[in-house]
């Protein structure tokens, strides 16, 4: 009569020779994390705060660099404005400094829209730009202007609420007494608030807009 073989040892036997396939554990996606984030200056924090008070719609702006004198540093992309009753469209504006910006949405609401209602009648609607940020100098001269750091900021019209629109083009010369009364005004009111206020007075290169810059310095032409 056969001996019966324990069958426990000879399994635990062949499981030692027997490559068996284990189950794999599912593999873990790596975590990818971005390693730019916003973080502004105190300074330009600052400016940032006081911007978002003026109510203007804008977006911080990463800063750049594009080599030879023109960055965009500290900038934002302007929206819209606010006037004492309601929200100012803009037209064709790029990324512009934050200290530009807050001098420009003072002036849009101060300057312009309160002017364009005693003066016209009517409340101010939209600005018109011929842009900000323009890697390019100054015409006629080897000096970098305030466009390559979007410091600057061209105004070529203003569209009021009833619909009519007033072009430093158009109307600065050619324009109602009431239309070249208001561009002079509003011209006036950006000497006080900007370092340097050209229009078309000063030379043919600005008969069809006004140049703003947030530079320093204190010159209205």
């Amino acid at each position: 009569m056969r001996k019966a073989i324990p069958l426990l040892p000879l399994v635990a036997l062949l499981s030692g020779c027997l490559d068996i396939p284990q189950a794999e554990a599912p593999r873990r996606q790596p975590v990818r994390q971005s390693t730019t984030a916003f973080s502004p200056r105190p300074q330009l924090r600052q400016c940032l705060a006081q911007l978002g008070a003026q109510q203007a719609n804008f977006m911080p702006l990463a800063d750049q660099y594009f080599g030879s004198g023109c960055s965009n540093i500290g900038t934002v992309r302007l929206s819209s404005l606010q006037s004492d009753v309601t929200t100012l469209g803009l037209s064709n504006l790029g990324p512009v400094t934050c200290t530009m910006a807050n001098g420009f949405a003072a002036w849009a609401r101060f300057g312009v829209d309160r002017a364009a209602e005693q003066i016209m009648g009517s409340r101010l609607a939209r600005i018109e730009t011929f842009g900000s940020y323009n890697c390019r100098n100054v015409a006629g001269t080897n000096k970098r202007s305030g466009h390559a750091t979007a410091n600057a900021i061209d105004i070529a019209a203003f569209v009021l609420e009833d619909g009519r629109r007033i072009s430093v083009l158009d109307d600065w010369s050619g324009g109602t007494a009431a239309e070249r009364r208001f561009l002079r005004v509003v011209h006036a009111s950006a000497c006080k608030r900007f370092g340097t206020t050209l229009g078309p007075d000063y030379n043919e290169a600005h008969r069809n807009h006004f140049h703003l810059e947030a530079d320093g310095k204190d010159f209205c032409g």
